[in-house]
């Protein structure tokens, strides 16, 4: 394929809107692949980043954008399994959000059978972060209780149903009657609104839980290590309310509790290849089974992506937004 010089991305600031420039259409390195996109999923990420609050990593792309699905358009030196035209998605160190994005080769994945591309794009973010941070960070296992919040977001959605494939009893949060409507339909048994309900009080009634992840930190935090059952993990992947909190750990001694938590982005590509794998090996057999399905919330073209982030950043979506091309 003759590659353009130049491609159509959307270019950010602090206090612009989002919009949509001709930029330097990039070229794969040794070890990568040049995607072709298709769709690009919108990630809580991004926002932070466009508020310069979240750079990306050295040598990653300044463009937004953490994930995408597409055509393989160029191979870099090195790269053994990807041929051009093959069908992937990818999880992207940055630069999403454009009509061509460079890919570490062991973070692209072969499309899943039975999802078209734009729901492919909403796969590699979320999926992976669930897999790293419910099923090994988090060990969850058949049979225990997984508590979500944000259930509706797309790590919410996402948990819910990995979990259940995986045979958890699910509970999730939300904060409107559509989105608990959705956890509920997507399998969790317990759907607590945090609006009007104690999740606390009511978790807790019902016994507890083994796992909860967690991304609202602050006032959560007391509440989460309260309801957990003894020997229970209790995972962090944001603060949307704040890192810091005033903590009574001694039921974290008494109930022998692991607090963790981790970022996906930092990690090396090593470590991402190898949750892609895993996300190939097992996450796929779950979608090609219809246990698992990326919940899209929006599917917009490129030019429409500050209304979507807008959207984004007012916690308006249930499941992911997803940007055409």
């Amino acid at each position: 394929m003759t590659l353009p010089l130049t491609m159509r991305a959307v270019v950010h600031g602090p206090d612009a809107p989002l919009r949509v420039e001709a930029v330097a259409c990039p070229r794969p390195g040794p070890g990568q692949v040049l995607i072709k996109t298709v769709a690009a999923g919108m990630n809580r990420p991004d926002l932070f980043q466009r508020l310069g609050l979240y750079p990306p990593p050295p040598g990653a792309s300044p463009l937004l954008g953490l994930e995408v699905s597409g055509h393989i358009a160029a191979v870099g030196e090195g790269v053994a399994r990807w041929r051009e035209g093959d069908a992937v998605c990818a999880l992207l160190p940055g630069g999403g959000y454009a009509e061509y994005a460079a890919a570490p080769a062991g973070s692209v994945m072969a499309a899943p059978q039975g999802l078209s591309l734009i729901e492919a794009a909403a796969i590699p973010e979320t999926t992976l972060t669930v897999w790293a941070n419910v099923f090994e960070a988090g060990s969850l296992t058949p049979g225990e209780a997984l508590l979500v919040h944000g259930g509706a977001s797309g790590i919410g959605t996402t948990a819910i149903q990995m979990a259940k494939a995986h045979g958890a009893q699910v509970s999730a949060t939300a904060g409107d009657e559509a989105k608990l409507a959705l956890c509920t339909r997507l399998g969790a048994e317990r759907a607590i609104n945090y609006k009007t309900e104690d999740f606390e009080a009511v978790v807790s009634a019902a016994g507890g839980v083994d796992v909860i992840l967690d991304m609202v930190g602050g006032p959560y935090i007391q509440k989460n290590i309260n309801l957990l059952k003894d020997r229970g993990r209790l995972v962090f992947i944001a603060f949307l309310q704040g890192p810091q909190a005033d903590l009574n750990l001694m039921r974290v001694m008494l109930k022998r509790l692991t607090i963790t938590g981790s970022t996906l982005r930092p990690r090396s590509e090593d470590e991402k290849a190898r949750l892609a794998r895993a996300v190939e090996e097992q996450v796929f057999r779950w979608i090609a089974e219809g246990r698992y399905k990326p919940v899209i919330d929006q599917a917009v073209p490129l030019e429409d992506a500050d209304a979507a982030m807008n959207r984004l950043q007012a916690m308006a979506h249930a499941g992911k937004i997803v940007l055409t091309l």
